[in-house]
């Protein structure tokens, strides 16, 4: 069984080793996060960590029974009660339901832990698994079309008091 946990320090080995493991994968899905992010790891750990201990930023990990990291889920930029989603699951943990199971998840605590009222989020158009989660999850297009990294996507949004 998987648990959701808030990003900690002694997350940074299996988080590693989660990224690296999946970067092909997420790359044909989602913007690289490019060789600097590897290379300067416990830098790019230590600032989001002191992100997230001001407020501005939730992170978190589906981590299973072994311990291993199964996906992220972020709350990014927390801002007038609402912040962007973000997410990405390990390509052996795809397809399984638990983006969507997570997501979900992460939207209530959004609200009763962060009192965040809306969520954004995006998504490339190619990207057609992190458009489902979304649209299973609440979350409805914007019309907005946005570019990823060069590549074209829309915007999303869903509010977490159940009031569109």
């Amino acid at each position: 069984m998987a648990e959701l946990q808030r990003l900690r320090p002694d997350h940074a080995p299996a988080l590693l080793a989660f990224e690296q493991e999946n970067r092909a994968f997420f790359a044909a899905s989602v913007p690289d996060r490019g060789d600097a992010y590897f290379t300067d790891f416990a830098a790019h750990l230590a600032a989001r960590l002191a992100e997230q201990a001001a407020g501005l930023c939730h992170f978190h990990v589906l981590v299973d029974t072994d311990s291993e990291i199964l996906g992220r889920f972020n709350l990014v930029d927390v801002a007038g009660g609402s912040a962007e989603l973000g997410f990405r699951v390990a390509e052996k943990a795809a397809r399984r339901g638990l983006a969507t199971a997570t997501v979900l998840h992460l939207c209530t605590l959004a609200a009763t832990e962060y009192g965040l009222t809306a969520l954004r989020a995006a998504a490339t158009l190619d990207n057609t698994a992190s458009r489902t989660v979304l649209t299973r999850t609440g979350f409805v297009p914007t019309g907005e079309e946005i570019l990823l990294n060069d590549r074209p996507g829309l915007g999303y949004v869903r509010s977490t008091t159940g009031k569109v």
